[in-house]
């Protein structure tokens, strides 16, 4: 993962310099010291201020999206808090380079919008994990906290009453687990004109569905007010029965490339497009690297052939995890079902 963020940070800044696929963010886009200290006094972010939020789009689009970001603080460091402040330098770096490979799929249908969160660090949320079996204990405070402020504030003064998404990925992921449990349950109006959930890179559970009833897993390729997930994993994680902090007991994943939950194979030739480095390592573009992809139903993850290295840190995802890539690897086929989920969401409403 350390690796995958440096080389997507340099990446981003490429390409923000070349103003060349950068995203549009406000002119204050960076949180203030004012704001900081504010939060340490236990108060949310004051989401009205434009620094409070990555991103604030233009509205060309009669759709949104709104997107938690990953885990991009670390908090390794002698002396690191377990949560970023709102205006973290490692943070606010890391969301650039997640929303170019990332965030940025649901653009050319939707208008997306990020706001900053009191993320937990990497150690934090492993500990966690280590010690109950998932993060929601990492999550469920400030974390919370903040997002679901950033979320009264979006409702209440930008959606203006469009259809909207909700998205994320590893961290990011399991904040919106946790905001369709909790928050879509108290906003059942908000919760209606949803067209869909991508909480990618976070295990959705045969449990979640069973204890939260309002929640429904897609099923095929255009049903709508569904939860669309999937963990990305290379044999050697299945083999060995790998821990993998992001995939829980009775995970469920859909198939990114047939859109099935049976263990269907789906061969690369079905892959629209990987995102990928390209050779100088200026910038990302679109390539065929045999990113295939089938369901293993025992672990409830997607097993990939895809021609990549995994991700480095083992001791928190095993020795063949690509959740890194969760996103990446199909990134053209998910722009795809975007499309086709927000078309099928607009004939049936």
């Amino acid at each position: 993962m350390k690796k995958l963020l440096s080389l997507t940070l340099g990446a981003a800044i490429c390409l923000s310099l070349a103003g060349c696929g950068a995203p549009k963010t406000n002119e204050s886009a960076q949180p203030t010291a004012e704001a900081a200290a504010a939060e340490s006094a236990g108060e949310a972010p004051d989401y009205s201020k434009n620094n409070c939020w990555y991103q604030i789009p233009e509205i060309t689009k009669d759709v949104d999206t709104i997107y938690i970001y990953s885990t991009v603080y670390m908090g390794f460091n002698e002396g690191d808090s377990d949560y970023a402040t709102i205006n973290n330098p490692e943070m606010i770096k890391g969301v650039l380079g997640e929303y170019v490979t990332q965030a940025s799929v649901y653009e050319d249908s939707t208008n997306v919008f990020v706001p900053y969160y009191r993320q937990s660090s990497m150690r934090y949320a492993g500990e966690v994990a280590a010690e109950t079996g998932d993060i929601d204990a990492a999550i469920s405070g400030i974390s919370y906290d903040d997002v679901t402020a950033a979320l009264d504030y979006y409702f209440e003064n930008y959606n203006e009453g469009r259809p909207f998404i909700i998205a994320g990925h590893s961290q990011g992921s399991s904040m919106v687990k946790l905001v369709l449990k909790k928050y879509f349950k108290e906003h059942s109006d908000y919760y209606e004109r949803m067209v869909a959930a991508y909480p990618i890179g976070f295990s959705i559970t045969k449990d979640d569905l069973e204890q939260y009833p309002h929640l429904k897993f897609a099923t095929g390729e255009t049903d709508t007010g569904v939860i669309i997930s999937w963990n990305t994993e290379g044999p050697k994680n299945v083999e060995e029965n790998a821990k993998n902090v992001v995939v829980l007991p009775n995970a469920i994943s859909i198939n990114p490339l047939n859109w099935k939950l049976d263990e269907t194979y789906a061969s690369a030739s079905e892959n629209l497009g990987s995102l990928v480095l390209n050779k100088d390592a200026t910038g990302y573009e679109i390539a065929d690297i045999g990113a295939d992809a089938q369901i293993d139903l025992a672990r409830g993850v997607i097993v990939t052939n895809a021609k990549a290295d995994p991700v480095d840190m083992v001791e928190y995802f095993g020795p063949a995890s690509f959740h890194d890539s969760d996103y990446p690897f199909y990134y053209n086929n998910i722009k795809d079902n975007v499309a086709k989920r927000i078309a099928a969401f607009k004939a049936n409403n």
